[in-house]
C-alpha cells in the first residue's frame, strides 16, 4: 500500500508531455501507465489495464488535469465516454481562465430556469451560458424518461446541465467534445424507438460489410 501511495504522489511529475507524439513519449507513457495500473487506489476499470490507463493519461495531459481525477470521473454510458457533471464544474473552476462558475436561478417548479456564468479573468467580461429551463427539459424528454433525476432533484440537474452548456461554449477543449453522463443517458432514453432501431440496423449492416444509405437532412 505504501508503495502504491508513493507512486500516485509522484505521478504528476511524469505525465506532462503528449503520450503519442513520438516513440519516446509513447514508451514513457507506457511505463507511467504500468506503474499507475498496478495501484489499487484507482478505479477497477484501470487496475491491471495498461491500455485504459494510457488513454486516461493522454486525456489528463490534454486538459491539464490529474490522471487520477480523470480516471475517477470518466464513465462509459451506452458505449460513449462521458464526464461526470461535477468534474466539468471542477475543471472549469481550476483552468485559471474564469472566475468560479456561478448559477443564476429564476422561477420555481415548471417555470424554473438556470444560467451558468463566470468572468473571464483576462478581460473581466461576464460570460453567460445558454439558459436551461424545465420547459426545455420536458420538451427534450429529459424529465419523462424512466428513473430520471429531473423528477426528484431538478435544481441539481438544471445546474449540471447549465454547467455542461457553459463548458461546451467557452471551454470546449476541456470537455474534448464529450458530453456528461446525464446528457448521454437523457439523449439515448429520449430517442424515439424507430430511430434507435434504424441506428442498430445501420451498425449491423456496417459490421457485415453491407453499404449504408446515408440520408441528408
Amino acid at each position: 500500500m505504501e508503495n502504491n501511495n508513493n507512486q500516485l504522489a509522484t505521478i504528476n511529475q511524469d505525465v506532462n508531455h503528449p503520450s503519442f507524439s513520438d516513440s519516446s513519449s509513447f514508451e514513457h507513457a507506457q511505463r507511467v501507465a504500468k506503474m499507475l495500473s498496478s495501484s489499487n487506489l484507482i478505479p477497477k476499470e484501470y487496475q491491471g489495464n495498461i491500455q485504459n490507463t494510457m488513454i486516461a493519461l493522454e486525456m489528463a495531459n490534454r486538459i491539464g488535469a490529474s490522471p487520477l481525477m480523470v480516471m475517477q470521473n470518466l464513465y462509459i454510458v451506452h458505449g460513449k465516454p462521458s464526464w461526470s457533471s461535477s468534474f466539468i464544474i471542477a475543471a472549469i473552476n481550476n483552468c485559471k481562465r474564469f472566475s468560479p462558475l456561478r448559477f443564476e436561478m429564476k422561477g420555481e417548479g415548471d417555470t424554473l430556469s438556470c444560467r451558468a456564468y463566470a468572468n473571464d479573468l483576462q478581460t473581466n467580461d461576464k460570460l453567460e451560458g445558454p439558459a436551461i429551463s424545465m420547459e426545455m427539459a420536458k420538451k427534450e424528454g429529459w424529465v419523462s424518461r424512466s428513473g430520471s433525476k429531473w423528477q426528484t432533484m431538478p435544481e441539481l440537474m438544471i445546474r449540471y446541465r447549465s454547467a455542461a452548456f457553459f463548458g461546451r461554449l467557452y471551454a470546449p477543449e476541456i470537455l474534448m467534445g464529450m458530453h456528461t453522463v446525464e446528457e448521454v443517458a437523457d439523449a439515448v432514453e429520449s430517442t424515439p424507438k424507430g430511430d434507435v432501431d434504424a441506428y442498430k440496423e445501420k451498425k449491423i449492416k456496417a459490421k457485415n460489410g453491407q453499404p449504408i444509405k446515408m440520408e441528408l437532412p
